[in-house]
């Protein structure tokens, strides 16, 4: 028995074979096969309100004139099958997809059959959505002695738990909901096809190839403006791009930077009220995600901010508290509460409490009263600056 042999090279986590030439014997076919080079770039588009990712790479193949054969494989990894797309950035004109097909007896993979007018080297693009791979934001807030400005500080969380490495990644966020991603998310799922079994019937190929059509048509249309609010399919969102690249491996969690802001205006105050935090005075930095105080250039997205407060001239740092945020849009104010504070202390006294002005209905039983109650509140403020305390108090009945 005579057997063939043939290279298969594995490219982060998958692996594509280039089976160039248009013979109809299977042995001649994949004996013409090229050595896939490494990703040329890679994009992620990562979502916070769905668990999904959509991934953008470069590659540069070497076709020969007729049919060239691809093979995708996503073994061990959670990319959706169905979603993958392949086109041509560099001769499109002379490179067609002919069809794509599941081959037989062959798990977790697909073959495009590449029709090529022209030989030599094309960029091509590869496209597909991935779950597994979630970001979320954290800011720090270094707060200066006398409570009137901050540097900010944001950072991004990227967890991969994708199945596949992504060397030098280009991470782009995307802050807010979008329905169609919802719908996206719905489909890689299976349940709009969740009474079929076979999860690559034509009209699912067909539904979710529209979606990703509409899809990247609308991360197209953000990319151009990528620091405008943009509304669209009745959602608001904001594509964020984090500056530089990085590499998010498998099974790991990376802190990126996103934005630093120095000199930012805050407002310093602390609020008292028994009904809400008891005895405890609560304090709270209010800050504008604006051009004026030093910010503005997108909105923030959710995450927790924790701050800090420099006590002395060699920077020496206190803890202030930390505090949840939701997304702050551009021209739109933040106020943290960052728990209370045992250096500014209210305490309210009862000094004198009168009834008067008893009233009786006609069986005899009171119906109302006037009730005046005199109160002391005594303030203590430990700390070296001079603070402002917003002071509420609760009655029951009308006064």
């Amino acid at each position: 028995m005579q057997r063939f042999g043939f290279p298969l090279v594995r490219c982060q986590g998958w692996f594509i074979l280039l089976a160039l030439g248009c013979s109809t014997h299977f042995a001649k076919a994949r004996l013409n096969v090229v050595t896939l080079p490494g990703r040329d770039s890679v994009q992620l588009t990562i979502y916070n309100s769905v668990d999904l990712t959509m991934v953008k790479e470069t590659r540069i193949l070497t076709f020969r004139r007729g049919v060239n054969r691809l093979e995708f494989s996503w073994a061990n990894t959670l990319i959706d099958p169905t979603s993958v797309e392949f086109r041509a950035l560099t001769h499109a004109d002379a490179v067609e997809v002919l069809d794509v097909s599941f081959p037989p007896r062959v798990t977790n993979t697909l073959e495009w059959r590449i029709q090529s007018e022209y030989s030599g080297e094309v960029e091509v693009e590869i496209r597909y959505f991935t779950s597994g791979i979630t970001w979320s934001g954290d800011y720090v807030a270094e707060v200066a002695s006398d409570e009137k400005r901050m540097d900010l500080n944001g950072f991004v969380r990227v967890n991969n738990q994708s199945g596949e490495d992504y060397e030098n990644a280009q991470i782009r966020l995307v802050v807010g909901i979008i329905r169609l991603v919802e719908e996206i998310s719905r489909l890689a799922q299976g349940s709009i096809f969740a009474g079929k079994r076979d999860t690559n019937t034509p009209e699912r190929r067909e539904a979710k190839n529209e979606m990703n059509k509409r899809f990247g048509e609308a991360i197209d249309s953000l990319a151009k403006s990528p620091r405008e609010i943009t509304k669209a399919n009745f959602s608001e969102y904001f594509l964020y791009t984090v500056q530089g690249r990085d590499t998010i491996e498998n099974g790991w969690s990376k802190r990126l930077l996103s934005f630093a802001g120095s000199g930012v205006p805050i407002k310093s105050y602390y609020k008292f009220e028994v009904e809400r935090w008891g005895a405890r005075v609560i304090r709270h930095y209010q800050f504008g995600n604006d051009p004026a105080n030093q910010l503005g250039a997108a909105p923030l997205p959710d995450g927790e901010v924790r701050a800090f407060r420099v006590r002395s001239q060699d920077r020496l740092y206190s803890f202030q508290g930390s505090a949840p945020v939701k997304y702050i849009p551009v021209n739109e104010k933040a106020e943290l509460e960052l728990g209370d504070d045992p250096e500014i202390q209210v305490r309210p006294n009862l000094l004198n409490w009168q009834k008067t002005d008893l009233r009786f209905d006609q069986q005899g039983n009171v119906v109302g009263t006037t009730v005046k109650e005199s109160w002391n509140l005594d303030i203590q403020n430990s700390k070296e600056i001079d603070v402002t305390v917003d002071i509420r108090r609760n009655f029951s009945g009308d006064w």
